[in-house]
């Protein structure tokens, strides 16, 4: 489990990424409203999202070579996340976009109590087709990982998982926003990469503790993947493979702000394994950038730059 999981031995170590951008549109109120009420609210922010987008931008952050397969709409929120995405160094060779519908948004309320009610408008992104990631073949083909997840239409996933199979590109699975797999999807997973709530859905098991985590992802491996990564919050990252169990202890900070945290982990997860760091230093140190990420507000503006986290993260890279 030190290696490289895929067959690949091609010489790039570039990051591919299938999945969903959207754009946050996030109101602070004192309360959530009640049927009917319209509020005040304290102030407004914006940013941009996603899961796939978020582990692009955090991989490329730290200065892996990444490209991202994603569909937008012709409107300005699309034309932001593009600009977004150029600025942070993706790749936009396959974000593509469409005029039947509008990108992809996620209007949020959060109240003082940090309660939130959030809407997300799949939009542009559930128009994403298999054609058009068969087209980003020759790419994935010169991509050391593949990483995929949930918020776009599950065969588009799927589908992005065997063109990286076939082409001998190791795979991580976020199953993220969880639901019921199919037996094929586990199989095409390399590493499979829930959180706590995904593995209770996926299992039916608890993982309250770590006995009970160990013996949930036990349960995933069963099913196909080649290794399950667990991440625990507060409590690290938990690696279960069928020779061997390891805890990734977490990196203790004072949290503000977790959103967006696991999509910290799996970008930073990506580039450690790009780079060819064995895999439970990949996890300790993805523990430590993801901890970093939720000391400061909002999503991909809390991921930090590689400039601004120590050296010693960065030896063999």
């Amino acid at each position: 489990t030190e290696s490289n999981l895929g067959p690949n031995t091609m010489p790039g170590k570039k990051i591919a990424v299938v999945g969903a951008s959207n754009f946050d549109l996030i109101s602070y109120v004192p309360r959530l409203p009640k049927l009917g009420e319209t509020l005040h609210g304290t102030k407004f922010n914006m940013g941009y999202g996603g899961k796939g987008a978020n582990q692009a931008v955090m991989a490329a952050k730290l200065g892996a070579e990444v490209f991202m397969v994603t569909k937008l709409g012709k409107d300005v929120f699309g034309e932001g996340t593009l600009k977004n995405f150029k600025e942070m160094g993706v790749d936009t060779t396959h974000v593509l976009s469409t005029d039947q519908a509008a990108s992809g948004v996620a209007p949020i309320a959060v109240d003082t109590d940090a309660n939130n009610s959030i809407i997300i408008v799949s939009g542009a992104n559930d128009l994403l087709t298999v054609d058009e990631v068969e087209a980003a073949r020759p790419m994935i083909k010169e991509s050391k990982l593949l990483i995929c997840q949930l918020e776009i239409p599950l065969e588009i996933s799927a589908k992005a998982l065997k063109v990286a199979k076939e082409e001998g590109v190791t795979t991580i699975f976020n199953p993220a926003p969880a639901r019921e797999l199919p037996d094929e999807v586990y199989k095409l997973t390399d590493i499979l990469c829930p959180n706590e709530t995904e593995t209770e859905l996926l299992t039916g098991m608890s993982v309250k503790t770590e006995e009970e985590a160990i013996a949930a992802a036990k349960t995933l491996l069963e099913r196909g993947p080649k290794m399950i990564i667990l991440t625990l919050g507060e409590r690290g990252s938990l690696l279960v493979t069928k020779d061997e169990t390891h805890l990734a202890p977490p990196h203790k900070v004072e949290a503000k702000d977790t959103t967006g945290a696991g999509d910290s982990y799996l970008g930073s997860l990506a580039y450690f394994l790009s780079q060819d760091i064995p895999i439970k230093e990949a996890m300790k140190r993805a523990n430590h950038i993801s901890a970093v990420s939720v000391t400061a507000p909002g999503t991909q503006t809390s991921y930090p730059k590689r400039a601004d986290l120590p050296a010693e993260l960065f030896e063999g890279c």
